[in-house]
């Protein structure tokens, strides 16, 4: 029958290892890496741990979730070596990039939004809108870069600008040499115009219109807005729990 952590006084390896179902290795490993505090040794070298080793092991696990891997250790590390202010400026810093996060899904959905139903070729050609050198615009054609940017107020060298930057991909017309903007590519420029005005940087755009594509649409894509949702919900508790253990780790070594 395993020791009880709560209430031993030395601890292996395995007592710590079995409450979450590690390898005694995951713990050599943890201790080794800085997450947990060195464990004094006897003078065989076999480790022995305390309840300060307990609740290390635990904050580290708690976490994980929240953090990842790489700043949960280096927030243990910097408490086991005294700079409890450096754990947490990464603790904060977590907060933050979570921030920026829900920002971001917050821009997306509100571009999305915004969106009014595209312009159909149908509509383009029956207005006033040309192509190059005066081509009307005809029923069942794609859009040329003068008309799509004067359907959206803008100038075709930001267009231009945004081709550049990967945002957009015309075709180009095999005679002419002309951009052609089909239905999928007017799509990306009305989702990058959106966001350019709520004022986010064209690398911070690149990203989310890769999301769109990848999904297939915008109407995909809303599914995947829900999914975004779920996992920064799910972030914010873990973070939230591993602020509870981590703290509880504190509040341990301040009486050990």
């Amino acid at each position: 029958m395993g020791r009880n952590p709560q209430s031993s006084g030395r601890l292996r390896p395995v007592d710590l290892a079995r409450e979450h179902g590690l390898s005694t290795q995951a713990v050599r490993n943890y201790e080794e890496a800085g997450a947990l505090p060195p464990a004094a040794r006897t003078p065989s070298g076999y480790r022995g741990y305390t309840a300060l080793h307990v609740a290390a092991l635990r904050a580290f696990l708690a976490l994980l979730p929240g953090h990842g891997h790489r700043t949960a250790t280096a927030i243990m590390r910097a408490v086991n070596e005294g700079a409890a202010e450096e754990a947490f400026r990464l603790v904060d810093e977590s907060h933050a990039l979570l921030l920026d996060d829900r920002r971001t899904l917050r821009a997306v959905e509100n571009a999305l939004r915004d969106l009014e139903p595209p312009t159909t070729t149908a509509e383009a050609g029956a207005g006033s809108a040309t192509g190059p050198g005066g081509t009307p615009v005809v029923p069942g054609a794609a859009l040329f870069i003068g008309p799509l940017a004067e359907q959206l107020g803008i100038r075709p060298a930001t267009l231009r600008s945004w081709e550049r930057a990967g945002l957009v991909r015309p075709r180009r017309d095999p005679l002419t040499g002309y951009r052609v903007y089909d239905e999928a590519d007017v799509r990306d420029v009305r989702l990058v115009h959106q966001l350019r005005r709520g004022g986010h940087l064209l690398e911070q755009i690149a990203p989310l219109i890769t999301q769109v594509r990848a999904a297939g649409g915008l109407a995909p894509l809303e599914a995947a807005l829900g999914d975004w949702r779920d996992r920064l919900s799910a972030r914010s508790r873990s973070l939230l729990a591993g602020a509870a253990a981590l703290d509880a780790y504190l509040r341990e070594r301040e009486r050990d």
